[in-house]
């Protein structure tokens, strides 16, 4: 077993990322807890009892800047949360390896068209769309069902959707998807808490680093402009998508 000094600095890592970009951790978190020794559904899972606290950090420095969409964030919850427990509970007969690679390719996608720059036109019809609540709950239901079988609070996906479909800019669209994964995290880690698919032992750990880094990350997020931290977070979107594929094909 890997000392567990180790799963703190991993964990200190992944609150770095939850801060600056919104996401709840697990796109980065299990590749990373996989090639430290945890197996399959637990390097999934085990990331979400870190990401609750570490969101709830996070979003403060958000919330006290203006930098979040309670209502879009509302409306969200109302398609993602039944959704997400669905998903959660599909998850154990779809397997840790296949849930792997779809991540790391769904990840590489989104990222690569993140990475470009989004026009103002798409800009304001995504503000028009955001007004039209089915859609948005019906956009939300999807990203809770493969964040509840990927078992992450779903920011990976929240960003990207608020990003390119409903109108936000990059600091907004973290601040608002925090606000949905400390809501959409805590039925998903009651499923996969209830099916034996989390180490507590590494997530107390994992927590320990998570955290603090999560808040101060935040915080830095504040200063730094939309789009060069938009564009950041595709690179990082990609890179992880690559992570996980890889990380399959040398276990495989």
């Amino acid at each position: 077993m890997v000392p567990w000094p180790v799963f703190i600095a991993a964990g200190a890592l992944v609150g770095l990322l939850v801060g600056l970009f919104g996401v709840g951790g697990s796109s980065i978190a299990t590749p990373l807890l996989a090639l430290l020794g945890v197996p399959g559904l637990l390097a999934i899972a085990t990331p979400l009892p870190a990401t609750i606290p570490t969101a709830i950090a996070a979003a403060l420095s958000y919330s006290r800047n203006g930098e979040t969409r309670p209502r879009a964030a509302g409306w969200t919850l109302l398609g993602s949360a039944p959704a997400a427990i669905a998903g959660a509970f599909l998850s154990q007969t779809v397997g840790g390896a296949r849930l792997l690679i779809a991540s790391g390719l769904v990840l590489v996608v989104i990222g690569l068209r993140v990475i470009r720059p989004i026009a103002e036109p798409l800009q304001v019809s995504g503000t028009v769309r955001r007004r039209n609540r089915l859609l948005l709950v019906a956009a939300a239901a999807f990203v809770g069902f493969f964040s509840g079988l990927l078992a992450n609070g779903g920011g990976f996906l929240l960003v990207p959707m608020y990003l390119l479909a409903f109108g936000l800019d990059m600091r907004k669209a973290a601040g608002t998807s925090l606000l949905v994964i400390v809501v959409l995290s805590v039925p998903i880690l009651a499923v996969h808490a209830a099916l034996g698919h989390i180490d507590w032992t590494v997530a107390g750990a994992f927590s320990l680093g998570a955290v603090p880094t999560g808040f101060w990350s935040a915080r830095l997020a504040q200063r730094v402009a939309a789009r060069k931290l938009q564009r950041t977070f595709g690179w990082f979107l990609v890179i992880s998508g690559l992570a996980f594929v890889v990380y399959r094909i040398v276990a495989a």
